[in-house]
């Protein structure tokens, strides 16, 4: 079983018990404007996309997706590693609403990459927001992503300013 313990969090594995919070904190307006892929209607689309990521866990194609919890348990968000193809990763994460602005995305993906780059036996990482999701910027550049393009690209479909990053182990 995966785990990984900060100060603050714990990063796990998923359980079926998650899908109500799951659903909580993908509804946020920050997650609708810049990931709407990632937003759970209802629990049992969050029930649901549980299952396949559960299911992807003794794998080696991913993605590879992980709750954030604080260490009373309480679901917070998410980590990610999704294959972009060619043996390209990219970085994900998502904290709920209810619980930015204190550091955890940063204190979440510290402590991810270090253990999912070698797991997944990669020696860099991409990371891709929207140019206007300063707070994914900021949570980046925190744990080393370099910024290698800013401009229009394909962003979920759509030509969106993006910024580009890479971590690079």
């Amino acid at each position: 079983m995966f785990e990984l313990k900060t100060d603050r969090l714990t990063i796990t594995e998923f359980t079926p018990d998650m899908a109500q919070a799951v659903h909580e904190n993908s509804l946020d307006e920050d997650n609708r404007r810049f990931v709407p892929d990632e937003v759970f209607e209802t629990v049992e689309d969050a029930a649901e996309t549980i299952d396949f990521l559960m299911s992807q866990y003794g794998g080696s194609d991913g993605p590879f997706v992980y709750p954030v919890l604080l260490m009373d348990g309480t679901n917070i968000g998410y980590v990610q590693a999704v294959p972009l193809g060619d043996g390209i990763w990219e970085i994900g994460y998502h904290i709920g609403v209810k619980y930015t602005r204190h550091g955890y995305a940063t204190e979440a993906v510290k402590a991810f990459l270090p253990v999912i780059m070698p797991k997944n036996g990669i020696s860099k990482m991409a990371g891709i927001c929207l140019a206007d999701n300063i707070a994914s910027q900021k949570v980046m550049e925190k744990c080393g992503f370099v910024l290698e393009f800013k401009g229009i690209d394909n962003y979920q479909g759509e030509q969106r300013e993006i910024c580009s990053y890479w971590f690079v182990k």
